[in-house]
């Protein structure tokens, strides 16, 4: 990602950030969208749901949630992060090119990573961190209807599809 960042600045660098600044940002270090993957991942529980794995290594797009058998990826995307169009912001005061060229970034790899998984056969579902916040057991009954659904699908594959009785 920084690669692609340096590509759309100008210079490949910010001339105006001072090097207390440049400082400060490179020791910010992410740990993910904790508050918002634990809220849905303690609903997760709550509600029996069960076959999931929390970022599994080598799943193509580091997805929040995998259910490997039904082959349904769930991202729980930060509304600020990922730019939430329904969600207001207060204006971006400091670098704001530089944020507004990342959160667009971020949206580009988004659809680029559910294409990817989807061309491989897998169910992309994306809840936005409000979704989650003001209704999670919606979220929670979306994801267990799909499961439900990718799970018969694959049982009657396995069957050789749909009996006639």
């Amino acid at each position: 990602m920084l690669k692609r960042l340096r590509q759309l600045l100008p210079g490949g660098h910010f001339g105006d950030v001072s090097p207390a600044r440049a400082t400060t940002m490179r020791a910010v270090r992410s740990f993910s969208n904790r508050s918002t993957e634990t809220r849905l991942r303690m609903a997760l529980v709550c509600s029996g749901v069960r076959g999931w794995r929390i970022r599994p290594a080598h799943t193509e797009g580091n997805p929040d949630f995998v259910f490997a058998t039904a082959k349904v990826a769930v991202f729980a995307d930060g509304c600020f992060w990922h730019g939430c169009v329904d969600c207001p912001h207060s204006p971006i005061r400091s670098n704001a090119q530089y944020w507004k060229r990342k959160i667009a970034h971020n949206r580009e790899k988004d659809a680029r990573i559910s294409r990817q998984l989807e061309s491989g056969g897998w169910l992309v579902l994306r809840f936005w961190e409000h979704e989650i916040r003001h209704s999670l057991p919606e979220v929670v009954a979306r994801i267990q209807t799909e499961i439900a659904l990718r799970s018969g699908e694959s049982a009657r594959k396995k069957d050789h599809g749909p009996r006639a009785d």
